[in-house]
């Protein structure tokens, strides 16, 4: 087609049009998310807590705590959360960094009873038996019904050959809570290295009648979980032996 002075007009015309609408187009698209990726949405705190503690419970430790650190990024002041990381960071033979993360919630919340727990047995299972003590007798006067604190109070005393706060502590454990023969094995065991035989075989016929895996030596390994050393676990088949004949 010849270009005249009238076509040219509409030519413009047409690619001015053109450009117009492309412009507009443009505009609509620019603000539109089928155009410019979106952010993903924030994954919130409480699925992460959620997929730490599923990877705790398949024993995928450095997943979890990955998982637990992040949800503790986007809710600090969220306590709970704090104790989870705590408590999987000792699960995973984190010590230092288990009782750094469990400090930091009684920084904020100095009468927290699962810190203090959680934390006390941190320490009575890294071997700091006095620090053990410690926080664990604050958790037994903040909450007097509170038989994790009395019953690693007994493990802890056992181990500092204080044998009456021992057995005094197990018993208090045992009344708190009659059904776990935990309580009752570490009795047991602070009666034994006080020297009465007969006491701690009593106390040891206790807990097999509660549960009677506590007839066989092979279950005794898994005291090492319920707080027991290993010089516990050895001493109590003993008393297992003598009790049984």
């Amino acid at each position: 087609m010849l270009l005249t002075k009238e076509n040219l007009g509409q030519n413009w015309g047409c690619q001015i049009m053109g450009a117009a609408i492309a412009r507009h187009v443009i505009t609509v698209l620019t603000a539109s998310s089928l155009f410019v990726a979106q952010p993903a949405l924030a994954i919130p705190a409480s699925e992460y807590r959620a997929l730490g503690l599923s990877y705790r419970a398949a024993a995928k430790y450095p997943q979890a705590i990955a998982a637990l650190q992040k949800s503790v990024e986007l809710e600090p002041q969220n306590l709970s959360g704090r104790i989870l990381l705590g408590w999987t960071q000792h699960l995973a033979g984190q010590k230092e960094a288990a009782a750094e993360s469990l400090i930091q919630v009684l920084y904020r919340a100095p009468n927290s009873i699962p810190a203090l727990n959680a934390l006390g047995i941190v320490y009575l299972v890294g071997g700091k038996l006095n620090a053990a003590v410690f926080v664990h007798t604050w958790a037994a006067i903040l909450q007097p019904k509170n038989e994790i604190a009395y019953y690693n109070l007994s493990l802890a005393f056992e181990r500092l050959q204080s044998y009456e706060p021992a057995i005094g502590a197990a018993k208090r454990a045992a009344q708190l809570e009659p059904t776990n023969p935990h309580p009752l094995v570490a009795l047991s065991l602070a009666h034994w290295q006080k020297g009465d035989r007969a006491a701690a075989q009593a106390a040891y016929r206790q807990a097999y009648n509660l549960d009677g895996r506590y007839r066989d030596r092979v279950f005794l390994n898994h005291l090492q979980q319920a707080g027991f050393s290993q010089q516990q676990i050895e001493m109590t088949k003993q008393i297992l032996a003598a009790t049984l004949g």
